[in-house]
């Protein structure tokens, strides 16, 4: 990116008191020219004070305090509109705990002059995860193979949440009609981005399992997320059996005219 591009990295937090200074001193180490917006869902642990912590003592950090935990999808869609109301160029997505590495921001940031939606990705060739059982992985890659397969799209890694957006890609997927809060937040604007003809691109990442502090995702977030994929997956096919068949019975009349 040019640089004068201006980036900020929206960062969702709930009861991240343990690891959110660590991620944000890591960040600017890395990218010392990045931005950073903290969205904290009125964490009980006192995360919120600790961010308004680091704001006072860095202009580059930005905090946004929401009254209850709403979910992952709806913490960032309350940051993005932060962020494009301040005129960012770049919005981008990043966990608190650690598990999305700060230092490899950088190979997101190098890819985006040809892209619209940067993904650093844990299954493309050169992704790796740490400290995963089994049994996390296959639920993980079963869960991108069925998106790929259900809803037509190439992208292997559409639930992964290290990312950048280009501000233009923000305004063209129609935000206002987002409707998923919690994790398939992820792949509904991977979906909308290449429905809008942009262009998504991969870049292999190694993502760390979190060392401190509890994981947010839960059985019921990912039976959440499946039926919601199942529920577009099927929606595009009745709507492409529609066109089709409308599209068939306007060639027949035009045969018997």
């Amino acid at each position: 990116m040019s640089d004068v591009a201006r980036v900020v990295m929206v960062v969702p937090t709930y009861n991240e008191v343990d690891n959110l200074a660590w991620v944000v001193g890591r960040l600017h180490a890395a990218c010392p020219g990045v931005d950073v917006l903290v969205v904290d869902d009125a964490s009980p642990d006192g995360t919120g004070t600790v961010a308004d912590a680091l704001a006072a003592a860095d202009p580059r950090v930005h905090v946004l305090h929401r009254r209850a935990k709403g979910g992952l999808g709806a913490a960032y869609l309350a940051g993005f509109a932060w962020a494009l109301s301040r005129d960012y160029d770049v919005v981008g997505e990043m966990d608190a705990d650690g598990s999305h590495q700060p230092e490899q921001l950088p190979l997101l940031l190098a890819a985006l002059p040809d892209a619209d939606l940067v993904i650093g990705s844990r299954w493309v060739p050169g992704g790796t995860v740490v400290n995963w059982p089994l049994h996390r992985e296959a639920v993980s890659r079963g869960g991108n193979l069925y998106v790929r397969l259900l809803l037509g799209i190439g992208v292997r890694d559409a639930t992964a949440g290290f990312r950048l957006f280009r501000r233009s890609t923000l305004e063209a997927v129609d935000l206002g009609s987002v409707r998923s809060t919690g994790y398939v937040f992820q792949t509904d604007l991977v979906a909308r981005t290449l429905a809008a003809g942009l262009r998504v691109q991969e870049v292999p990442i190694e993502f760390v399992e979190r060392v401190r502090g509890a994981s947010k995702m839960s059985g019921s977030v990912a039976v959440e997320s499946l039926l919601r994929v199942t529920r577009w997956g099927l929606a595009q096919r009745r709507a492409r059996a529609r066109d089709a068949w409308a599209g068939h019975h306007r060639e027949h009349e035009d045969a018997h005219r």
